[in-house]
Formats: C-alpha cells, sequence, structure tokens
C-alpha cells in the first residue's frame, strides 16, 4: 500500500491505546508501519524494470521485520537520552522503555506487509528463505476510502483526547471498522475472480484486480501462457512457449527482472515496431513505458499447421 495509508494505520493503532505503553511510542509505531519501504533506495542503483524484481523483497522478508524494529528503537531510544543530556527532553514525555519501544517499532513493521499483501502487485513474504510471490488481491495500492476512514478516525481520537474525552475506544471501533472493510473487500474479490469462467483466453489465471477509487469494481484479468483478457476482452499477445524468452532474460536483466516480478506477462506488438513485455495487471495502453520491458531479438515460432 501507499505510505500514508502505512503511516495513518500506525497513528490509529497509536491512538487505540498503545502510545500510552512508553514515551516516543508514536513515532515507533508511525516510522515502523513504513520501514520496510527503505528498498526503495534501489532507485539509487538500479535501472528500468529492475526495481520491479527487488522491491518488496528482502526488505519485508523476517529477518529484516525482526532487524529494523531493533534498529528503529534503538535510534528512538538514542535520540531521548541525547535530548535529556541537551536538557530539552519534553516534559509531557513518557518515560522511554526499550522493550516497549522495540514490540511497538515490531507491531508497526508488521503492519506493514500486512497491507502490502492486500494488492495484486505481490510481496515475497519469506525472503530470503524464498522468493515466492504472495498476492490478497483485495485492495487498489492506493485505497482512497481507506484514507477517509483511518484519516477521520485519527482526527476523531485526537479530538477527543485534547478534549479530555475517550479517545481510545473510538480509535478501536474504527480498527474493526477497518478489518471489516477489508473483508468485505476481500468477498468482492473472490466473487468476481470466478464470475469469468468463460473468457476467450482461458481461466489457467482469474485475477480480481481492485479499481482505483470504485472499491466494489473489479477488473477480472483471465487466461495464462501470454494470452489473456480483462473483462472478457482479449489482449494483443502471443503465446510465450514460442518465443525465446528463456534466452532473452538470461542475455538482459531488464527482460529477467520483469519476468521474476510478473504475474499475467505477455508480448505485446507496437506500432513503432518494438516488442515488449507488459503485465495484464498494470496494462494501459496508452502508457507504453509503464511496467515494460524492450524485447531485442525476440523470436517466436508460427504455430504448427494440423
Amino acid at each position: 500500500m501507499d505510505n500514508l495509508t502505512h503511516s495513518l494505520i500506525g497513528a490509529l493503532l497509536g491512538q487505540a491505546g498503545l502510545k500510552k505503553k512508553t514515551g516516543l511510542a508514536m513515532p515507533a509505531l508511525i516510522i515502523g508501519a513504513n520501514l520496510p519501504d527503505v528498498d526503495a533506495a534501489c532507485f539509487f542503483w538500479l535501472e528500468g524494470t529492475e526495481h520491479l524484481g527487488f522491491r518488496r523483497g528482502i526488505t519485508h522478508g523476517p529477518p529484516a521485520l525482526l532487524l529494523l524494529p531493533l534498529i528503529l528503537a534503538g535510534l528512538l531510544y538514542g535520540f531521548d537520552r541525547w535530548q535529556t543530556k541537551r536538557g530539552k527532553r519534553p516534559e509531557g514525555r513518557l518515560p522511554v522503555n526499550f522493550k516497549w519501544l522495540f514490540l511497538l517499532s515490531f507491531i508497526g513493521c508488521l503492519t506493514h506487509p500486512a497491507l502490502d499483501w492486500l494488492n495484486v502487485y505481490g510481496i515475497r513474504l519469506l525472503e530470503p528463505f524464498s522468493s515466492r510471490w504472495f498476492y490478497g488481491d483485495t485492495l487498489f495500492i492506493i485505497d482512497v476510502w481507506l484514507w477517509a476512514l483511518l484519516g477521520f478516525a485519527t482526527w476523531f481520537s485526537l479530538r477527543r483526547e485534547k478534549r479530555g474525552g475517550d479517545w481510545i475506544k473510538p480509535a478501536r471501533a474504527a480498527m474493526v471498522a477497518v478489518l471489516a472493510y477489508i473483508g468485505l473487500n476481500g468477498v468482492i474479490s473472490s466473487n468476481a475472480a470466478h464470475s469469468h469462467v468463460d473468457a476467450p483466453t482461458g481461466s489457467d489465471q482469474q485475477i480480481a484486480s481492485p479499481v482505483p477509487g470504485i472499491f466494489h469494481q473489479r477488473e477480472v484479468i483471465t487466461g495464462g501462457n501470454g494470452l489473456y483478457a480483462i473483462n472478457g476482452t482479449a489482449l494483443p499477445g502471443v503465446p510465450l512457449d514460442r518465443c525465446n524468452l528463456d534466452e532473452l532474460r538470461a542475455k538482459d536483466p531488464q527482460v529477467e527482472a520483469f519476468l521474476f516480478w510478473s504475474r499475467t506477462p505477455f508480448i505485446e506488438p507496437g506500432e513503432d515496431g518494438i516488442w515488449r513485455l507488459r503485465d495484464a495487471r498494470f496494462y494501459d495502453p496508452r502508457a507504453r513505458d509503464r511496467f515494460t520491458a524492450v524485447l531485442s531479438g525476440l523470436q517466436c515460432a508460427e504455430p504448427s499447421a494440423e
């Protein structure tokens, strides 16, 4: 999910009562909820589509989810001590407990892969032990309705707290509402994924992709082997097993990264004479260079005559 959603989840957890456990609890929860996205730094050294095969991997796996909270807790604890020595520690801050800082940073970090799993992009939850991708197909990567729910609940809880009212109960009620919203979307996706059994390209894969801004609608992707359809409309493509993709991916790291990441890859012939790898999950015929890899030297055999 996007970082605003991750941040709001961390803030709402704090308002649900966790921020009373230790000083600097809110930074631990909010920063922790975003911390696995440190892998975004890969844009500084990776080119083209190589970031697709790197993101949502090593920093989202079990070792990182233990190490990153430990680092964050250490930094926050050190920051508190540094402020104390300089005489700049806020008087209203609760005593800082390292154990609770670590636990809250850990909880924040755990919410990150849980949310990332919910969309069609996927996440490698078991890196570095396994590079398998997992997909929830439940929410779009940016969900404005989730923003509204989380944002309003956090604001309302903070407002209640400022006025001396019960601020924990509304935050906890909002967490229940968030889980119910996610569950509802899961049911919608499950039902939609089984609604196109007679797709023109077959039903080897059936993926219900959430539509941005319209939570109850889905783009249903069906097909396999490079031949896919969206809501029953076939996309351009040729069977992948008739082409020399293994040869190309061994030569070109862009092709290798794309195929490692792609869930529904297909080959699109361009009007400019260039063949491109695309992914049906993120297909936009108007955007040639979005989630694409150029196939130089592609060769595909003609279908055998029977």
